[in-house]
């Protein structure tokens, strides 16, 4: 018979994340780690994104050592420029406005932790946006949803509107690709099972010597 299931903690503040992993029933708790996010100087957005997330996973990790610690990373990129969350709305505005009518790419690394090992996985999104009309962009940075927003917009929100075409998952530019989320259980030796309409989290039993 396996343990008891450790509890799952997503290290995150992000509101879309949270109702990401709600959507399987999993029971967890939040623990939001403080973490600088700035890039450091020549580091490419992919390599960025996968660093926070670590940090965010051993942040929460060092204080919840028996919990299975979901931390998740999102970057938007223009080439190797990492576009973060504005500082303002005119920021905000000056983001849009480089990116309308542009493709650009969204990472988002996940990392999990727990028994003081961790599984990594990197997505990879395309994402164009609509090149306007500018009084839709304005109307946009207007409703306030590009506030703490990665590359200033919300792809879940009203900011769809703005999103001519996405190749990719859209969860991860959402930024929790559900679907890596079993491999990365599997991988740290966590076992997903159905009871009702719900998901559990358990640990595999240990085989006997």
């Amino acid at each position: 018979m396996s343990r008891a299931a450790p509890w799952l903690v997503l290290a995150s503040a992000s509101p879309r994340r949270r109702a990401l992993l709600a959507r399987l029933g999993l029971e967890f708790s939040v623990d939001v780690p403080d973490v600088d996010e700035t890039p450091a100087p020549g580091e490419k957005p992919p390599a960025h994104a996968m660093r926070i997330a670590v940090a965010k996973a051993r942040a929460v990790g060092t204080r919840r050592p028996d919990a299975a610690v979901l931390a998740a990373d999102t970057v938007v990129a223009l080439g190797t420029r990492i576009f973060g969350k504005p500082a303002s709305r005119p920021e905000a505005a000056a983001m849009l406005a480089e990116l309308a009518g542009r493709t650009h790419t969204v990472f988002t690394a996940t990392v999990l932790r727990c028994g003081g090992r961790e599984a990594h996985h990197l997505e990879t999104a395309s994402v164009k946006l609509v090149s306007g009309p500018p009084e839709l962009y304005d109307w946009y940075v207007g409703t306030g949803e590009v506030d703490d927003k990665a590359g200033a917009y919300a792809v879940q929100g009203k900011g769809a509107v703005l999103v001519e075409r996405i190749e990719g998952n859209v969860q991860a530019v959402m930024g929790l690709p559900l679907a890596a989320l079993p491999r990365l259980f599997e991988t740290m030796d966590l076992r997903l099972a159905v009871s009702g309409d719900r998901l559990t989290l358990s640990r595999k039993a240990s085989p006997r010597g």
